[in-house]
């Protein structure tokens, strides 16, 4: 069951109007804002985030400040339905709220949205077993989650669109969204150094590892030799990708020259390190930091605060409007867009106790 979604004033009003803007109830230009206003009962400020969403998915085009905004859409002529197929990295994720924001906003624009029957994990990132699954699947045009450089490529070589969701999406002809954690994870690095950290160690999956490290996980590297730490794979760890692989992978990396900092690439690992760290009595941030290069709302609740990255998931969503939009006019669509990320401090790091 999805979460229960209540949709903001300007939402509700970005959703009547992309209605309109479908029926051809304008032409050429929009009513202005008091005007749209007067006719919908609603104050001004609403009005203009609504427009400014609409500008953003596309439909509506800015032509300077005190004129109208130009109508992108054809006049008077509806976009063609759209099935746009969802393969996340795990089953799980078509829960998560970044997928769930997704489908409804998906929806709202008019297009339908199928959940692939199968996610890359379960497929292994196999390019027959994903080749399968596509042709098995009835859709226009695909989302794929956190897909790997190879699956990605693939996609880019088909004729059905695809939009790269997060993954190693760079240098692939495809459309692209997602977080530039680079500047946070330098921020994160400096900050553990300066707190006399030496032996810090990133944890993340086979694709952000494989079949080099991504340009997030360079970041780490090049900040630890530009501070003259030497680098090897003690700091970007492989390992094998089961709970029993990273149960196996933390207990080696603390059996003789344990890391003092840890930082884990998503949610799941991070609960599961701390676990591991509190079943061992290895204190946070006493004897190791921590920072978790993932946001999750119950990190809200967490005394000591979390170090984490965060990033806001609107514009990431409001992008892939906007390409299922050009998809469903028939335009060609493959611009990477990237949100901004920072690194929010918090209270899982502190001084290295043991340099």
């Amino acid at each position: 069951m999805h979460p229960i979604r209540l949709l903001s004033v300007s939402a509700q009003i970005a959703a009547h109007l992309r209605e309109q803007l479908k029926r051809g109830v304008w032409t050429d230009t929009m009513p202005g804002v008091g005007s749209l206003a007067k006719q919908l009962d609603v104050n001004h400020k609403s009005v203009e985030a609504a427009l400014r969403q609409l500008e953003q998915e596309g439909l509506l085009a800015g032509q300077g400040p005190g004129r109208k905004r130009r109508i992108v859409a054809p006049s008077g002529k509806p976009m063609r339905p759209t099935r746009v197929a969802i393969l996340p990295y795990e089953a799980s994720d078509q829960f998560s709220t970044c997928i769930v924001e997704l489908q409804h906003a998906l929806v709202e624009a008019g297009h339908t949205v199928v959940m692939a029957g199968a996610s890359l994990v379960a497929l292994a990132m196999d390019l027959p077993r994903i080749k399968r699954l596509v042709q098995q699947t009835e859709a226009d045009a695909w989302v794929v989650q956190s897909g790997s450089h190879e699956v990605l490529e693939w996609f880019a070589g088909q004729s059905v669109p695809a939009f790269a969701l997060f993954g190693r999406r760079e240098g692939v002809a495809v459309a692209a969204a997602g977080p530039d954690t680079r500047t946070a994870v330098s921020s994160a690095v400096r900050q553990l150094i300066a707190l006399g950290h030496r032996r810090v160690v990133m944890i993340c999956r086979s694709e952000r590892r494989k079949p080099g490290p991504g340009l997030t996980e360079r970041v780490l590297l090049d900040e630890l030799t530009a501070h003259g730490i030497a680098t090897s794979d003690y700091n970007l760890p492989d390992w094998e990708e089961t709970v029993e692989g990273f149960q196996s992978l933390l207990s080696s990396l603390f059996r003789i020259t344990p890391p003092t900092a840890l930082i884990v690439g998503i949610g799941e690992f991070f609960v599961a390190t701390q676990q591991f760290l509190a079943k061992r009595g290895i204190r946070v941030p006493e004897q190791v930091s921590l920072v978790c290069f993932d946001s999750d709302p119950d990190f809200d609740w967490c005394m000591p605060s979390i170090a984490h990255i965060r990033w806001e998931i609107g514009p990431v969503v409001r992008r892939i409007v906007q390409w299922a939009n050009n998809v469903s006019r028939g335009q060609q669509d493959v611009k990477h867009t990237s949100t901004p990320a920072e690194f929010v401090p918090g209270g899982t790091i502190g001084p290295c106790a043991n340099p």
